[in-house]
């Protein structure tokens, strides 16, 4: 016992030891240094995520130290916002999209970006003028072609046909593929939206707090598709060599996402922060979208768009609510939602 409560107090003292040490490294490393503190989801800022390369190619250009906070959904930055209100200690938030921009704005807490956006490439034409596009893609459901021979065609063989079809999707309520979906079936049956979730329910193996959970749940093998992104099989192809993940084309279209950033209002490095706004449009940023974030970039990459992005099956119609539509109606939708999947 007094050998482990001596051996106990060594190893503390040995740890404050070291991160005295390393605090003292650290401050020397940005003695003198602007910070610029960004939030965003934890998937962007993960060490396999576009996050750190972003972080290395800002820093070598704005002599400054860019610090990614993580939250765990893009629907819980917007949440986390709201909570701290004018004292947020963030100067931009990177990972909100068009599904909660109009929410966002009506806080007022983000400025006005000041940015000439003429230059992007996007399915849809681009005004909002606090917000900055920095990728987009479309919700699909994913699947192993080695697995699942019928595939659905669209979201009507998706409810309608094959009872024994199992799919894995998200919460709305938490995770943006989940408001996705949602918005996606809300758009092509409209009044009858209701009905649709009530015969999809039955094939609905779970519904997961967010993505990364649903995703592995399916390559686990736990149901015959999920709720992801066409640009999804990107990531099985060059990371890892694998061909047989898909996203099905459905025939009425698919929801589009426009993810973006803002700078706010109170940020205690606004210059920086317009600079950073500003280098979202840049090859630099843009070309660690594609096999960083697996989605597409904003502009125009050329031959530096990764070869398998340009193979990958695309949408023929893309779907979109406008972004005070889905203010408006985000909460009676979800309610609806609720009812109809409720078991």
């Amino acid at each position: 016992m007094i050998l482990r409560t001596a051996l106990t107090a060594f190893t503390a003292a040995t740890l404050t030891l070291g991160l005295s040490l390393n605090a003292s490294a650290e401050e020397k490393s940005t003695e003198g240094k602007k910070i610029l503190t960004v939030y965003t989801y934890d998937s962007f800022a993960a060490e396999w995520g576009a996050g750190p390369k972003v972080e290395e190619a800002f820093e070598g250009v704005c002599d400054c130290d860019l610090k990614f906070v993580a939250i765990d959904s893009s629907v819980g930055l917007l949440s986390r916002l709201k909570l701290e209100g004018a004292e947020s200690p963030a100067d931009v938030v990177l990972g909100l999209d068009t599904n909660l921009t109009a929410e966002a704005a009506a806080t007022g807490l983000f400025a006005p970006s000041n940015l000439d956006q003429g230059k992007l490439s996007l399915p849809v034409t681009w005004s909002d003028s606090h917000f900055v596009p920095f990728d987009y893609g479309y919700f699909a459901f994913v699947y192993d072609s080695e697995k699942l021979t019928t595939v659905p065609d669209s979201l009507d063989q998706l409810i309608n046909d094959n009872p024994d079809l199992k799919i894995i999707i998200q919460d709305p309520r938490s995770a943006t593929p989940g408001l996705g979906l949602m918005l996606w079936i809300q758009q092509v049956y409209g009044e009858k939206a209701a009905d649709a979730w009530k015969k999809l329910s039955p094939k609905i193996v779970t519904i997961t707090k967010g993505w990364g959970e649903a995703y592995g749940l399916f390559l686990d093998g736990e149901a015959d598709m999920v709720l992801s992104y066409t640009t999804s099989p990107a990531y099985h192809i060059i990371a890892e060599e694998k061909h047989q993940y898909k996203a099905a084309i459905f025939d009425e279209g698919h929801y589009l996402q426009v993810e973006v950033a803002g700078q706010l209002k109170n940020a205690s490095e606004p210059e920086l922060a317009q600079e950073f706004l500003n280098f979202i449009g840049s090859e630099a940023f843009q070309s660690q979208i594609p096999t960083g974030n697996w989605m597409y970039p904003v502009i125009d990459l050329g031959e530096k768009l990764p070869g398998t992005f340009n193979e990958l099956a695309r949408p023929t119609k893309s779907l979109l609510y406008s972004p005070e539509d889905v203010q408006s109606h985000r909460q009676i939708w979800i309610d609806s939602w609720l009812s109809a999947v409720e078991r």
